[in-house]
């Protein structure tokens, strides 16, 4: 046990250094509009996907990618939001849910489409139990982030410029 701290003490630690992976997304932080205060809240709705894009956010909050180091966070009411994230096409049974969270958003409020099945309907589209993409039913996203899965990073990145 000594020899072990003689060692930390000897050589320091030995982890990489904390950096943002992009400090472009830095300098686009700092111009979040004034009405968000240094920080956004999202409440994300899941119109039935396949939840590959589900964990993609997830992942958004863990060590690696830490998007609360820029002030966002997900909250559990769109009351409480001032966005909201889509994924998954919109599903016959998600339809009427999907404008309740959205009118129950507070203005300004920002869409988010994340994924492709949310912005048009990808591969499901014209299938039994979906209505289609958020273009189908005439909401326009604020933010388009296209992939199936986005990465972590993209989506990141996405939000932040959306607001540049």
């Amino acid at each position: 046990m000594l020899n072990i701290l003689k060692s930390f003490l000897k050589e320091g630690i030995k982890t990489e250094d904390i950096t943002p992976y992009n400090e472009q997304n830095i300098v686009i932080y700092k111009k979040l509009p004034k009405h968000l205060k240094g920080s956004l809240n999202i409440r994300h709705v899941d119109c039935r996907s396949c939840n590959a894009c589900e964990y993609e956010l997830t992942a958004l909050s863990n060590v690696f990618y830490d998007i609360e180091r820029f002030g966002i966070k997900f909250v559990a009411s769109p009351k409480h939001a001032d966005a909201l994230t889509i994924t998954g096409p919109i599903t016959r049974n998600m339809y009427k849910p999907l404008l309740d969270a959205i009118q129950n958003t507070p203005n300004p409020k920002v869409i988010i489409a994340i994924g492709d099945c949310s912005i048009d309907g990808a591969l499901f589209k014209g299938a039994y139990g979906i209505v289609g993409g958020l273009k189908d039913i005439n909401i326009e996203p604020h933010i388009l982030i296209r992939g199936c899965p986005p990465h972590p990073r993209d989506i990141i990145s996405g939000i932040l410029k959306g607001f540049d």
